[in-house]
């Protein structure tokens, strides 16, 4: 079933999103060959759209380590495996052979050697989880030291939300899919000349909506003022509740507006009365393939007309 939408309960503090106080401030970074000379060059900053363009990483013969400090030790992290920690970090949770298809283009060779050097690090966390019957999966997430890193390193533009952990273990399979919905309704943007600017979770959305719907008070017409909010942050109203997507895409188009794309990634275990509200609500709506043809069922069986993308 969806776990999404917001009745207007008090906030869950499951839901927080993992952003420090002090987003924004440059750390001290160098190359580990000018760490003597004190150089404190801020290096460049990651570009969301590289992750779906999936960029050339810098060869691995000439990917040297580079020295990230942070005030218990210096850390030694090879740019590639930077991006490993930003693209991790940005989705929460990421499984391996994704990592390996998209991140890395197939290369999971490497993927395996700079995983392994970040999770000696204490960078990267890795646990294997049930991805169905007889089936598992790795998947990993960041460590509070690795999202300390990455948010410290000025790498990560400061509109973009990072996380580590997982916040809920049972969700994890759910959570690690959103990665690969990302590479493929980015494909769909960049085929139409788009570019990916942003990634908001669900976390982040649900998260800010609380912090407003706590904010109400006693207003005279609250259904209203709920309205209100949702409009503030582009949702809709459905059934009396706010429908919150599991992933909003902000990206640039070709003519340089900006847009965004509300996601959800649909299973099985939908309910056919929250699939309709999905769907009411205006998100483009995924499935794995081998759920998407019974989901086209239920909401022809309501008569909405909503395309069903298969994952």
């Amino acid at each position: 079933m969806s776990r999404d939408a917001i009745s207007f309960d008090p906030p869950d503090p499951r839901d927080t999103e993992s952003r420090p106080p002090d987003t924004g401030r440059e750390a001290r970074y160098a190359s580990a060959a000018r760490a003597a000379s004190s150089d404190s060059r801020q290096p460049n900053t990651v570009d969301l759209g590289d992750f779906s363009r999936q960029r050339e990483r810098k060869p691995e013969a000439i990917d040297s380590p580079q020295a990230y400090y942070l005030p218990d030790r210096t850390y030694f992290v090879r740019d590639s495996e930077f991006e490993t920690l930003t693209e991790i970090g940005t989705f929460r949770v990421v499984a391996a052979n994704d990592l390996a298809r998209f991140g890395y283009k197939g290369d999971a060779g490497r993927m395996e050697r700079e995983v392994r050097r970040l999770k000696q690090q204490r960078l990267l966390s890795e646990k294997t989880i049930t991805a169905g019957e007889r089936r598992t999966a790795r998947i990993f997430s960041l460590t509070k030291t690795g999202w300390r890193l990455v948010h410290k390193s000025g790498r990560l533009p400061d509109t973009q939300a990072l996380y580590h952990g997982l916040v809920k273990p049972r969700e994890a399979k759910h959570d690690a899919e959103l990665y690969q919905l990302y590479q493929k309704e980015t494909a769909r943007i960049e085929r139409a000349g788009g570019r990916p600017l942003r990634v908001v979770l669900d976390y982040e959305l649900k998260r800010n909506l609380n912090r407003d719907l706590a904010a109400l008070g006693f207003e005279s017409d609250v259904r209203e003022a709920r309205e209100r909010i949702a409009e503030e942050h582009g949702l809709s109203v459905v059934n009396g509740r706010i429908q919150v997507p599991d992933l909003r895409i902000e990206y640039e188009t070709a003519g340089t507006d900006r847009k965004r794309v509300d996601l959800e990634l649909a299973t099985r275990n939908y309910r056919p009365r929250s699939l309709a509200e999905k769907a009411k609500a205006g998100f483009s709506l995924y499935a794995p393939r081998e759920d998407a043809s019974r989901l086209r069922r239920i909401l022809d069986q309501r008569e909405i007309t909503a395309e069903i993308l298969s994952l």
